[in-house]
């Protein structure tokens, strides 16, 4: 039987101006897999991402996700289709509550509109009662029921990066792309966070792409690693494999400590 292919993402580039931040990228995430996209600092990595979820129109190369070219679609229509994303930077509204930062997940699932809403019809009702039913689920499911009604700007950094990717989790993603999401963490909520992706993952079926400075957690839960440095890429395969590979030492260590 042959695997599905959630993303395959072909000869990718991307340039600003004279700068090539992404150079023919190719690589393709298997449907149910986790696969992880790692690079030293300044690799690329987000610009990738970028242009996954259309912040980014990309300079070449194009992007199919389940069979339908999604290349240079603004975001809201690639949040439709089903691809959802985290931050490398918390992008959570600081004056609302975990709550309410999780019902904004369910925006594009709202189809009732303003007037009908003002009103409560009976779509709206319904659209309203489905989204507090999922973002009650994806509350409990990420052990948060006790800061619910918090503003989130008053919670500790470990349980605001869990309510970012609990917002994600409320559009229902068949694709979550994670940008770094132990970055900042102690061990504790790093260890939390990976039991959640891990979860995320086996237990609702959501294939994920990660990019993450981590190498422990890249390497413990990744199914496959591509490895990119200034934008090209250098390797990829088994978290095994790329571990051992000397093309990769080299880009993270450079030559001088490799030879030690």
């Amino acid at each position: 039987m042959t695997e599905a292919v959630t993303l395959n993402v072909e000869e990718l580039s991307m340039r600003f101006g004279g700068i090539h931040a992404v150079e023919a990228l190719s690589f393709q995430v298997m449907q149910g897999t986790i696969f992880a996209l790692i690079g030293p600092n300044g690799a690329g990595k987000s610009t990738v991402f970028n242009c996954i979820n259309g912040v980014y129109r990309p300079s070449a190369g194009r992007m199919i996700f389940e069979d339908e070219d999604i290349t240079g679609l603004g975001s809201h229509r690639i949040a439709r289709l089903g691809i959802a994303r985290t931050f490398q930077n918390l992008a959570l509204f600081r004056n609302m509550t975990v709550l309410d930062n999780l019902l904004l997940g369910r925006n594009h699932y709202l189809n009732a509109g303003p007037i009908r809403g003002g009103f409560l019809t009976r779509r709206a009702r319904k659209e309203e009662h489905e989204a507090r039913l999922k973002v009650e689920q994806i509350i409990d499911f990420l052990e948060i029921e006790s800061v619910r009604k918090q503003f989130v700007g008053s919670l500790p950094f470990g349980i605001q990066r869990r309510v970012e990717l609990g917002r994600a989790l409320a559009a229902e993603p068949k694709l979550l792309l994670l940008d770094e999401p132990v970055s900042g963490m102690n061990a504790e909520e790093t260890e939390d966070m990976v039991r959640f992706i891990l979860d995320i993952n086996e237990e609702i079926g959501t294939t994920i792409l990660l990019v993450e400075h981590d190498m422990g957690v890249v390497m413990d839960i990744s199914d496959r690693v591509a490895v990119i440095n200034f934008g090209v890429k250098i390797a990829e395969g088994t978290p095994q494999e790329v571990s051992v590979n000397p093309v990769v030492i080299e880009a993270y260590l450079g030559k001088g400590d490799k030879d030690q």
